[in-house]
């Protein structure tokens, strides 16, 4: 079909001012028009919008195209496949438009991905399908015999539901010798017919006549419709009824309730007796009116007696007649205008909705397109649009009262993942209307979060000589995101240090974090390292961030051990000796020292510091090698009649309540002259048991009295891992002092094996 309006000029002038109305929107300013008879069967072609719009089939699908008719009911459905129109329902011409002619159903194609409108009419063709038919097919006139000839007589016209050529055409009456037919065009259009008067009647000689008069349509073939008409000849009657006004207008509320008073009509006939009286009646009156409003014969009431509706009709022209008794008949014509009342709310018809849509979606995306339509007209049918504020989107106004919603600033699925849209659309009529719609956007996550530990740092502590495998920690990241985006997985990043032999120290589970040592870890060897851990999310393109560990290696060392040493001893005085066990056997047994035997190498001086200390080591032959270590804390007094001084952990510790060697140290300053005697008897005690030792295979009585407990007590984490008590005695033999094991108090050791001596020397 080609295109409707070319050439015309005030349909171009239509379009300029939709263009400025639309403000640019991608609408053609093109109609195409399709024409269909009624009464076609379902499914059969209208015409293809591929051909009429220029496109290809395949952009049909792509651009998701659509039909939407202004009534939004579904005559026709578009092939995707092919862009064919193709019927969607059976069209009924008189149930779609009634008498409007021509009957033209707007629609629009709708093509999305972009926004792009094309305009067109499906003209629905008349098909003669209905016959006339008189309202009335016994039709009853009055008519003195002192009618003059020349006089006419309305007849009531036949109703034919077709249009055009397919309705009333033609009226007919069978010859006779009084009557002929004239044909009078109303101001419908319509033609109606009125009997002539050719010759005077005469009631003496017929005072009854009998004529047939038929309506004939113009279609093909013609159809015809009959009504009887009977004429009673009465007596003289020369005054014809007339009515107060030749027009009534009178405007009526479209809410206006069942059997309102429209108006009431009123005529007058100057004869007398029965033709006098007079009876209203509806003239030439369509089948709506029939329905919609009636008469009263006798007192002139026009009343309702069905609902009016402003969106369907906003008018009607009754034509009345006042007929007196004589069959005279005078007229009148009343105007009713149905007054709108604001009776219908705003409609939201959304067309298209996408949800959800990416979190970094550009701004003006269209989220979804509706159209708004409220029936009533003027101020009750203008609407106003609009939705929350403070959201990320916007309305923006498109062809006719096409909306649609887009994205106005960047969104973010960490802040809101969901909104919930109310388009809220308000009619200007008194009440105001209001109609809420809601729409539900999902907002789908993008990654553009990087995992976030809970610490920049982590500090893990670990002793030495650990088991392989050891769960030493955990590092712990997050992620804002979700789904893939937000699981993370950990990983060891390569040590700035390449000495650093990270991959044989540590390991990382990479699902929750968990760090272990893969080696046994020596604090003599390492007594820290640090190494950098990384999270990536599995988004794409991945994110990640990194944390710092610190790993600090705990010594296994035994409890501090005091030792007396007189200032007056030579080099070469065996200051103490230390013994160490080993729970393995063989090789994993065999033990080795650094600085076994504590010896002095020169002689002690006054300047030399009262406190020394000493840190023992002793390692096995195992594979990896195992260590222990033990501090020595070395006394120098004066003989033995120095007062005893206390070791740094018990200057550190001088507010804790006191212990035996607090209380020994306060008895010794208090009474320095008794130790001094008490001194001098130890010494000659001990040149006694040096001349006994070498005579009684070195057995030596042990000395009693308490010693203080944490002199003697030494304890451990490494291969000494319980705590021992010994008790020590003082030998005589070359001039040498020597501390000796003698017996374990605790001695449910580790590994069940007795404390071995080690020899003297």
């Amino acid at each position: 079909q080609a295109p409707k309006g070319k050439g015309n000029p005030q349909q171009i002038r239509q379009v300029l001012l939709f263009f400025v109305f639309l403000g640019g929107s991608l609408v053609c300013s093109e109609t195409w028009r399709y024409s269909v008879a009624e009464e076609t069967e379902i499914g059969s072609f209208i015409g293809n919008v591929v051909k009429d719009i220029g496109l290809g089939v395949e952009d049909l699908a792509a651009r998701g195209a659509r039909v939407i008719f202004d009534d939004y009911k579904p005559h026709l459905r578009l092939d995707l496949q092919t862009g064919n129109l193709l019927l969607n329902e059976q069209p009924d011409r008189e149930a779609l438009c009634d008498l409007t002619e021509p009957c033209i159903l707007h629609f629009q194609v709708l093509l999305e991905n972009p926004l792009q409108f094309f305009r067109a009419e499906l003209w629905v063709e008349d098909i003669n399908d209905h016959t006339p038919t008189f309202t009335n097919k016994h039709i009853l006139l009055k008519i003195s015999e002192s009618t003059a000839p020349g006089t006419s007589f309305q007849m009531d016209s036949a109703q034919d539901l077709d249009v055009g050529k397919n309705g009333v055409q033609n009226y007919t009456l069978n010859p006779n010798l009084h009557f002929h037919l004239k044909l009078q065009d109303s101001e419908d259009g319509r033609k109606y017919p009125e009997l002539l008067l050719d010759q005077p009647l005469d009631r003496e000689k017929e005072p009854e006549l009998r004529l047939t008069l038929t309506a004939l349509d113009g279609g093909s073939p013609a159809r015809s419709g009959t009504a009887l008409v009977r004429v009673l000849v009465l007596d003289i009657n020369d005054n014809a009824p007339q009515f107060e006004r030749s027009v009534y207008e009178v405007p009526i509320p479209e809410n206006s309730p069942l059997d309102f008073l429209v108006v009431r009509v009123s005529a007058t006939d100057l004869d007398a007796g029965i033709n006098g009286e007079l009876s209203y009646s509806f003239s030439h009156v369509s089948r709506d009116i029939q329905k919609t409003f009636e008469i009263h014969p006798i007192f002139g009431e026009v009343r309702l007696k069905a609902f009016l509706d402003f969106e369907l009709l906003q008018s009607y022209t009754i034509n009345i007649q006042a007929t007196d008794g004589g069959g005279l008949s005078g007229k009148s014509v009343i105007l009713v205008s149905v007054v709108d009342v604001n009776d219908n709310p705003p409609e939201v018809v959304v067309t298209s909705l996408t949800s959800p849509i990416p979190e970094n979606s550009s701004p003006e995306m269209v989220v979804a397109v509706f159209s708004l339509r409220d029936q009533d007209s003027g101020d009750n049918g203008r609407m106003v649009c609009s939705i929350q504020d403070n959201l990320p989107f916007l309305l923006k106004p498109n062809f006719k009262n096409f909306y649609t919603l887009e994205t106005e600033s960047p969104l973010d699925r960490e802040s809101k993942a969901e909104y919930i849209i109310t388009i809220t659309v308000t009619d200007m009529g008194t009440p105001r209307l209001k109609t809420e719609h809601n729409i539900t956007v999902l907002v789908s996550d993008v990654n553009d979060n990087a995992p976030t530990f809970t610490q920049t740092s982590y500090t893990l502590w670990v002793r030495e000589n650990n088991s392989p495998a050891l769960h030493i920690g955990s590092v712990s990241a997050t992620d804002t995101d979700a789904g893939a985006n937000a699981q993370v997985t950990y990983s060891l990043l390569p040590p700035p240090d390449p000495l650093v032999p990270l991959a044989s120290l540590v390991s990382i589970n990479p699902d929750n974090g968990h760090l272990f040592a893969l080696t046994s870890l020596d604090y003599e060897a390492l007594r820290a390292f640090e190494f950098h851990v990384g999270a990536t999310d599995r988004g794409s393109p991945a994110l990640s961030s990194q944390a710092l560990v610190r790993v600090l290696v705990a010594d296994n060392a035994s409890a501090p051990c005091t030792e007396l040493v007189p200032r007056a001893a030579e080099p070469g005085y065996l200051v103490t000796k230390v013994v160490a066990v080993d729970g393995d056997a063989g090789q994993n047994a065999w033990l080795s020292y650094q600085l076994l035997k504590v010896r002095t190498a020169r002689l002690l001086s006054e300047r030399d510091a009262p406190k020394q200390r000493l840190v023992v080591l002793v390692k096995d032959n195992g594979e990896p090698p195992l260590s222990a270590s033990v501090t020595l804390h070395v006394l120098l007094v004066d003989g033995f009649s120095q007062p005893y001084l206390p070791a740094p952990e018990a200057e550190a510790a001088a507010a804790a309540p006191a212990d035996p060697l607090t209380v020994y140290l306060v008895v010794a300053l208090a009474s320095v002259s008794s130790l001094f005697l008490f001194s001098v008897l130890v010494f000659v005690a001990v040149r006694l048991c040096r001349r006994a030792g070498a005579t009684s295979a070195g057995r030596c009585p042990v000395l009693e009295g308490h010693f203080p407990g944490h002199l003697v007590d030494v304890s451990g984490t490494g291969t000494l891992s319980q705590s021992y008590q010994y008790e020590v005695c003082l030998t005589g033999g070359t001039g040498t002092r020597e501390f000796k094991v003698l017996k374990s108090v605790a001695s449910n050791h580790r590994g069940g094996l007795p404390l071995k001596e080690m020899p003297k020397e």
